[in-house]
């Protein structure tokens, strides 16, 4: 038997057990889903991205007024969108859906800003014409669509399905034996 085993008391050896189980336990659904979230849900993150996207360009380009337009044109569209997202998140993470969502929104402007400054002096004269490209666009599905096909950048957990999931589990106290 190996030292790690003779070290290891079985009320140890149980916790890491149970431990073990409830990650594999996981629903394969569940992480299938996660990966590969329904149309809307995939659709509300893209028009987000976009809406996070467009408020990077306009303040690093001083073109609020246009990103103030876009928001009035599509209002209800992007509130939409917000609300899918809220019910994704509560869904995905329960009572850590609001702090989930923010950590999202925040590390969605921290990465589209970051991609701005590294584009450099060229960042405005790539971005800013997507505010014309936009005024084209009818309603929902196109802004949807538009939002695909421009590839906006999201954070790398939610590209790469690394979210944590939310999970009901119990919570299993070891006490430790005292040895006399």
């Amino acid at each position: 038997m190996s030292s790690m085993f003779r070290a290891l008391s079985f009320s140890r050896l149980a916790a890491i057990i149970t431990l073990v189980g409830s990650f594999a336990a996981s629903s394969p659904t569940q992480a299938a889903v996660a990966c590969h979230p329904p149309k809307d849900v995939h659709a509300a993150f893209n028009v987000v991205g976009l809406k996070s996207e467009l408020m990077v360009t306009a303040l690093s380009c001083q073109a609020q007024d246009r990103y103030n337009e876009f928001v009035t044109h599509f209002k209800s569209d992007l509130n939409n969108s917000e609300k899918r997202l809220e019910r994704y998140f509560k869904a995905t993470y329960g009572r850590r859906a609001r702090q989930q969502h923010d950590a999202y929104i925040t590390q969605l402007a921290d990465v589209q800003s970051l991609g701005g400054l590294k584009s450099g002096t060229v960042f405005c004269d790539q971005r800013v014409p997507m505010f014309n490209e936009i005024n084209a666009l009818d309603n929902a599905d196109d802004l949807a669509h538009y939002a695909e096909a421009k590839d906006i950048v999201q954070p790398s957990s939610y590209e790469s399905c690394t979210a944590p999931r939310a999970k009901k589990t119990r919570r299993h106290v070891v006490r430790r034996r005292r040895h006399k």
